[in-house]
This record gives C-alpha cells, sequence and structure tokens, in this order.
C-alpha cells in the first residue's frame, strides 16, 4: 500500500479521533507529497526511495526546530514539533539502532579502504547512499568521523 493511501487513512483516523497534534503531521505529510509529486521535472508520482526521502527531510525539520525551540525555552513550541516528529516517523523505515549503525559503518570503511580523516568523503558518499532512510546523516558523520580519527 502506498504512502499516499496511508497518509489518507490515517488522516481520516486522526479526524474521527479529535487529534490536533497527529492531523497537523499527516497534513504536513500529505503537502510534502502532493509538492513532490508536481515539482518540476516531476513524473507525477513518487518512489518508495522518494517517499522515505521525504519522510526524512519532514523528520529533520522537526528536530532541528525542536532543538532551536528548546535552546530558546519555548516548551511549547517544542512539544508541539516533538509530537508531529513521532507521527512522522511513523511512517519512516525501521532505523539503525547504535551498535548496527556502528557495524555499517566499519564495514564501509573496510570497502572503501579508508584509513584516515581526509577519507571522510569518500566513506560518507558511500555510507549515506547505503543507508539512506535508515538514520540520519549526521549521525553517520559524526561516527565516520570518530572511527577515522582513530
Amino acid at each position: 500500500m502506498s504512502l499516499e493511501l496511508n497518509i489518507n487513512s490515517a488522516i481520516k483516523a486522526a479526524m474521527l479521533a479529535k487529534s490536533e497534534a497527529e492531523l497537523r503531521a499527516l497534513r504536513a505529510i500529505k503537502a510534502a507529497i502532493l509538492l513532490a509529486k508536481t515539482a518540476e521535472g516531476g513524473n507525477g508520482e513518487l518512489t518508495e526511495a522518494d517517499e522515505s526521502k521525504m519522510l526524512q527531510k519532514l523528520a529533520k525539520q522537526r528536530k532541528d526546530s525542536l532543538e532551536i525551540f528548546r535552546q530558546q525555552n519555548r516548551e511549547d513550541l517544542a512539544v508541539k514539533e516533538e509530537e508531529e516528529l513521532a507521527v512522522i516517523e511513523r511512517f519512516l523505515p525501521k532505523q539503525l539502532d547504535e551498535s548496527a549503525l556502528r557495524e555499517a559503518v566499519i564495514r564501509i570503511i573496510a570497502e572503501t579502504g579508508a584509513t584516515s580523516p581526509a577519507d571522510m568523503g569518500k566513506v560518507m558518499g558511500t555510507a549515506t547512499k547505503q543507508l539512506a532512510g535508515q538514520t540520519d546523516g549526521k549521525a553517520i558523520s559524526a561516527l565516520v568521523k570518530e572511527l577515522l580519527s582513530k
């Protein structure tokens, strides 16, 4: 079942449940889907990879906003972002835990033959492609930096 169909049925359920936070997040996802489908150069269809990338972007936006709101002591806005993030994450593919991410990055470093921080670009290129949708780019970057600095 496509993401769009899942979103439409989830919107109906959220409306019936009168869940404002869930409805806000689902409408944001639906808007992003429509924008992606009608974007210039688009063919009106989204692949699973496109959907995953779009959801990752929405989740990242919420995480960044959450961080800013917490720094500014705006807990009221931070709570809204947290609620939306939780809904968006339900539609994302299962995320890698820290140990699985570490194993994957170690394997990628071995595959690319990287030995120093100078090879970070080579490792990041491969890692972001292989781990797309499974983890955050910031987490990959921090781990690659840590492992190549040893």
